[in-house]
């Protein structure tokens, strides 16, 4: 069921609920009023006719019941009945005998005061008259056709009134539906329109102050980051075929030559050494592409232990060493360190040393003196590790960009990398929950500062 007619039936529910009650509280407080009136005319009635009998002595039964028969004011089908103490009948206009009274009925009006209750058609009140020396129970009935008819026309109003404010409710809840959802309906066709070639489009925003706005701005909000992302991408897939392709293209090369003629063995050597290297770059690449995707998955949480940040940092020292036996690492600890329980972490032990590793390549390949200091410090809730280099710095305006992958420094084009160390560097670190702070000058080095919670 669509939203628009389950707005309109909610409308068309609480309406109707709403009329039938008013209705129902209009035709019973009508009823009990008309009930109320009716019993009061008919209490009037019945003392009047009392101390008319009782209480004047020029008026017999006889002449009272000649004045009850003349009389214009008298109720529809008045029936009145007088009762003395014993239960005999002093006076009865029921010639007919329509209201029967048993005599426990008239020895209750005597202890209660006053009776009512309905007989057939009839509304019968029985009230208790008292003289100086004596009691009498006086029986009062009549039919109430004006008040009857009157309600019973006030229930055909009502029951006329309720069936059309249905059909109102129903008509008015589905244009109140329709506009309600308008804005909505303008979202959705605008989110149709919006493809991968369009992400730049934008949804309304509307006054900008209602849910409707919320929603376009949440909708808004995600498409920025879905251009960001598919940009990202595409850079990404750009990028990565070109590095891929550069060597790729070398070892074709490479060999064509190769094929062209008949080469002597110093000379084949010399040529499956170039294409090794060609394909142990190609191969850094593909593995440094993967640990990036496997950083971005967010899987990596599985792999997450307590670690010593300080090992890890010693593993990648020696690894680094083993193949850059010209690079000069300084592993020291601070002040703020007084214990192994400092250097505690939760984290992907085989991650965290690939990061650490990236870090000092950078800082040793950047630098003349191929070397870099790195720094351990504690301040209770984080650890801190800083890597510095006196190196040729990054540019000022790339480093909004250098955690991008496949971007490198303007001044570092001509030395040998793929700029993927970095952004593998910042997912890794992102995904500890830590944060990774550069700082740099110009040809004068950088500083590399990671921050860990501790375990």
């Amino acid at each position: 069921m669509q939203i628009r007619t389950r707005l309109a039936m909610l409308f068309l529910f609480i309406g109707g609920v709403i009329m039938i009650i008013a209705s129902a509280a209009v035709y019973f407080s009508s009823a009990s009023f008309r009930r109320d009136y009716f019993y009061k005319r008919l209490e009037n009635k019945a003392n009047n006719t009392a101390k008319l009998l009782i209480e004047v002595d020029e008026i017999d039964v006889n002449l009272l019941k000649k004045i009850e028969t003349d009389n214009p004011v008298n109720l529809p089908e008045e029936k009145i009945i007088i009762f003395d103490y014993k239960n005999k009948v002093l006076y009865s206009s029921d010639e007919k005998n329509k209201i029967t009274i048993d005599p426990k009925l008239n020895n209750r009006i005597r202890l209660e005061g006053e009776i009512k209750f309905k007989h057939d058609k009839y509304e019968v009140l029985g009230v208790l008259y008292t003289e100086r020396y004596d009691r009498f129970v006086v029986i009062a009935s009549a039919i109430d056709i004006d008040g009857l008819s009157k309600l019973r026309n006030l229930r055909i109003i009502l029951i006329i009134v309720c069936l059309s404010s249905f059909i109102i409710f129903s008509v008015a809840g589905w244009i109140f539906a329709a506009k309600a959802l308008l804005p909505i309906s303008g979202v959705v066709r605008r989110v149709e329109e919006i493809e991968i070639s369009s992400l730049n489009l934008r949804v309304d925003e509307g006054n900008g102050t209602d849910e409707i706005a919320k929603l376009a701005r949440t909708f808004n909000n995600m498409l920025e980051r879905l251009e960001v992302a598919f940009k990202l991408q595409k850079d990404f897939i750009s990028n990565a075929s070109h590095e891929i392709r550069t060597p790729l293209t070398s070892i074709n090369g490479q060999i064509e030559v190769l094929l062209m003629k008949e080469r002597s063995s110093e000379e084949y050597i010399s040529a499956v050494s170039s294409v090794l290297e060609d394909i142990k770059t190609l191969t850094d690449l593909a593995n440094r592409l993967l640990l990036l995707a496997h950083a971005t998955s967010g899987e990596m949480n599985a792999n997450h232990r307590s670690v010593r940040i300080d090992e890890i940092l010693w593993q990648a020292k020696e690894e680094m060493r083993k193949f850059k036996k010209e690079y000069n690492i300084n592993v020291s600890l601070g002040s703020s360190i007084s214990d192994a329980e400092q250097m505690i972490i939760h984290g992907d032990e085989y991650l965290l040393k690939t990061a650490l590793l990236n870090i000092i390549e950078n800082s040793c390949k950047y630098s003349d003196n191929h070397s870099v200091d790195v720094n351990i410090e504690n301040n209770r809730k984080q650890i801190i590790i800083s890597f510095s280099d006196k190196g040729i710095g990054i540019p000022e305006e790339d480093l909004d960009e250098i955690f991008e992958p496949f971007h490198r420094g303007s001044n570092a084009k001509a030395i040998e990398g793929h700029g993927i160390g970095l952004s593998l560097v910042y997912q890794v670190i992102k995904n500890h929950n830590g944060t990774i702070n550069i700082s740099s000058i110009i040809n004068q080095g950088t500083t590399v500062e990671i921050k860990l919670s501790m375990l």
